[in-house]
């Protein structure tokens, strides 16, 4: 890949440990966070004999690439994964955020999964002998609560509303909408009103997302985006009608990349000011004015099916994403990192059981093949 020709990057702040404070009891949260998460994942079993994540449930597409490491990185950028160039195979999963399989006309936040294959290095508790390092993103660049602890009483809400009334949910769905595009129209996005429905009818590959909340990044402490370029940059606010059609996100990502490919720049934003770029409260945005996003790597995608049954098999069904699977020179940072560490495994654990299919981590690509 080509070699990196951005600006040196801002000067970043050195991660020490004492720039991490977990809360009063967070243990409890955590109990708690699982509890929750795991009235989602029983109910959906129970409704359809098929246990699914417990949040970003329905997937849109699953797809095999290539993510390239550029060259010559300053040093405050060649950290970790990105430490020298390399070629590593990939597989990405586009989602959206509920836990139940909703019609598409329930416009909520869209995600995207990206694991990483043939990683090594020193890894994270419980990744010890694996070669992947997952990235878990949504297409908004801050979190919607500050906490954990927050968290927990928004998803209290979610888990009460799961597999229910969603003749309603089309509605509400309809009315945040509308909402949200007003406040959009002044400049200003709200998490809340995109998490009940308000997230705009548009096309999925045209989103740019962020992992949200802070990372290690080696030496550095920084939050990272994935942000398309070239052809799939084209279909950004590009309309989708999902009257209707309780899978058109599904159709248009298999339509597209039944003909085209997809290029995507892997950017990251460095900490410079824990005063405006806190670790502990993931729902601040960090100034891009202080510290830009900077490309440090390359997606590409070739034209593919993107929801035919073997490769569904492999990566939606028999893979879990985790920012906890990777290296220890990116250990997801803050409070509401910790608490992944432990309600993704086991949301992870209770798919495996119920579904007869225990999750694994592929060591090469054929691993990513059903």
């Amino acid at each position: 890949m080509s070699a990196y020709k951005g600006d040196r990057p801002p000067t970043p702040l050195r991660f020490t440990p004492s720039m991490e404070a977990p809360e009063e009891n967070e243990a409890e949260t955590n109990t708690g966070l699982i509890e929750q998460l795991g009235k989602i994942s029983q109910t959906t079993f129970e409704h359809s004999g098929r246990a699914t994540r417990s949040v970003h449930a329905k997937s849109h597409g699953v797809v095999r690439g290539e993510l390239t490491v550029l060259d010559a990185l300053p040093p405050e950028l060649a950290q970790g994964l990105f430490a020298k160039p390399g070629c590593y195979t990939i597989a990405m999963r586009f989602s959206t955020l509920p836990g139940d399989i909703l019609d598409d006309s329930v416009s909520t936040p869209r995600g995207l999964a990206v694991k990483v294959i043939g990683v090594e290095g020193l890894r994270l508790p419980g990744s010890e002998g694996d070669v992947t390092q997952d990235f878990v993103m949504v297409n908004g660049p801050a979190f919607s609560a500050p906490t954990a602890a927050k968290f927990l009483g928004n998803l209290k809400m979610l888990a009460a509303t799961t597999d229910k009334v969603e003749g309603l949910k089309k509605v509400v769905s309809a009315v945040a909408r509308g909402t949200e595009s007003v406040i959009e129209a002044f400049g200003g996005k709200s998490p809340t009103i995109t998490t009940m429905g308000g997230q705009p009818e548009t096309h999925i590959l045209g989103e740019t997302f962020y992992s949200q909340v802070p990372i290690l990044y080696g030496d550095y402490i920084a939050k990272f985006s994935v942000q398309p370029i070239f052809d799939v940059s084209l279909l950004k606010d590009t309309p989708i009608d999902a009257n209707g059609r309780p899978n058109a996100l599904r159709d248009a990502v298999a339509e597209y990349f039944a003909t085209k490919g997809g290029e995507w720049e892997f950017r990251v934003q460095l900490c410079t000011d824990l005063d405006t770029m806190p670790i502990e409260d993931a729902s601040v945005v960090w100034p891009e004015d202080a510290s830009p996003y900077i490309p440090v790597a390359r997606l590409q995608v070739e034209p593919q099916p993107s929801w035919d049954p073997a490769t569904v098999a492999a990566i939606d069904e028999g893979l879990a994403f985790s920012p906890w699977h990777g290296l220890a020179a990116h250990r997801p940072l803050g409070s509401v990192m910790r608490a992944r560490n432990t309600t993704y495994t086991s949301s992870a654990e209770f798919r495996g059981k119920h579904n007869g299919c225990p999750m694994h981590e592929p060591r090469t690509a054929a691993g990513l093949k059903g």
